[in-house]
């Protein structure tokens, strides 16, 4: 009897051993009846609301399709190394597909997966961030959207000019975030043609952001803060001082208006990150591939002031401009 007990117990502990094994082992998709369950990778760069948005999107757009879905999170706190382990996790976890939410994130991804297919958002110039071969035809395992609007960049310079004679336009970015560059490259090709000057200091971190600003007056009658990460993730550094000088600050989108900035020409991105949301479907539910899909830019442009900043700036706000307000 005694021995019966021994043999019973070895065999429980021997089971237990082997189901504590298959708890470590990666995910894979499962099925259940015809409903797959997909294993879904998020990369992003860090959490700040537009970027936060996008991935509410994205989400979005996969419930509303009707997929069950599990995520696996990784967020690089603002490191782009970071984003390397990110994207590493995720290829060893063999996810059905990766979304990364920023232009380090997408380009850690790329650098390491050629087979999991990747849909990217809030990235600016996917081309030159060397993400797909053209946003007609991408090539490769990767599409998505971009957080750049033909127009919006000249329709701000013009504003600035036009509206609020401007000639000094104060930039302060990431110089590391090619995001960035591309944006700052485009603003001083459109100046060269508009008698403005772009004024520029890069930052690093998110702790340089406040003394860059502030290196800046004197110098600037203007700020434009582009969609840069780093800078944007210490928005309320660049409002204060844009503020305590009576500088007029363009944002590049709207989230940033509605934590101070002065106004956007922009789009939510809540809407970029559920287009990706709709391509991603389009991969894992109809089959397509990412290569197939074009890059697509936002759908709406829109003009959104903050009133609350025109007054603290001093700045009256005419009928003609035809601005949304956030209060």
């Amino acid at each position: 009897m005694k021995k019966s007990w021994k043999k019973f117990a070895i065999i429980i502990f021997s089971s237990a051993l082997m189901l504590a094994a298959c708890g470590g082992e990666k995910k894979e998709s499962t099925s259940a009846g015809d409903e797959k369950t997909y294993i879904i990778g998020i990369t992003q760069i860090v959490e700040h609301p537009s970027l936060n948005a996008a991935t509410d999107g994205f989400k979005k757009a996969l419930e509303d399709a009707g997929l069950k879905v599990e995520y696996d999170t990784q967020i690089a706190q603002g490191d782009p190394s970071l984003s390397i382990t990110a994207a590493e996790n995720l290829v060893a976890a063999n996810v059905d597909l990766i979304f990364a939410n920023s232009t380090p994130s997408a380009q850690a991804a790329v650098s390491k997966t050629t087979d999991i297919p990747i849909i990217f958002t809030s990235v600016t110039d996917a081309v030159g961030a060397e993400l797909v071969k053209s946003n007609e035809s991408p090539g490769g395992n990767v599409t998505g959207t971009i957080d750049s609007h033909p127009d919006a960049i000249s329709n701000t310079m013009k504003f600035l000019k036009e509206e609020l004679n401007a000639k000094n336009v104060g930039m302060v970015y990431n110089a590391g975030e090619q995001n960035s560059v591309a944006q700052v490259n485009a603003v001083k090709e459109m100046l060269k043609d508009m008698d403005m000057t772009v004024v520029e200091a890069a930052v690093a971190t998110s702790a340089d952001v406040k003394q860059a600003t502030e290196s800046l007056i004197g110098k600037i009658d203007s700020l434009y803060i582009i969609t840069d990460n780093t800078v944007v993730n210490a928005l309320e550094s660049v409002i204060d001082v844009a503020n305590a000088n009576k500088l007029p600050m363009m944002v590049g989108e709207f989230d940033s208006v509605k934590r101070g900035g002065l106004a956007a020409y922009g789009f939510e991105y809540f809407d970029i990150g559920y287009e990706a949301g709709e391509m991603a479907v389009k991969i894992l539910k109809d089959g397509k591939k990412p290569a197939d899909i074009p890059v697509q830019v936002p759908q709406k442009l829109m003009f959104i002031m903050n009133k609350d900043t025109a007054t603290k700036i001093d700045l009256e706000i005419k009928d003609e401009w035809n601005a949304d307000f956030i209060e």
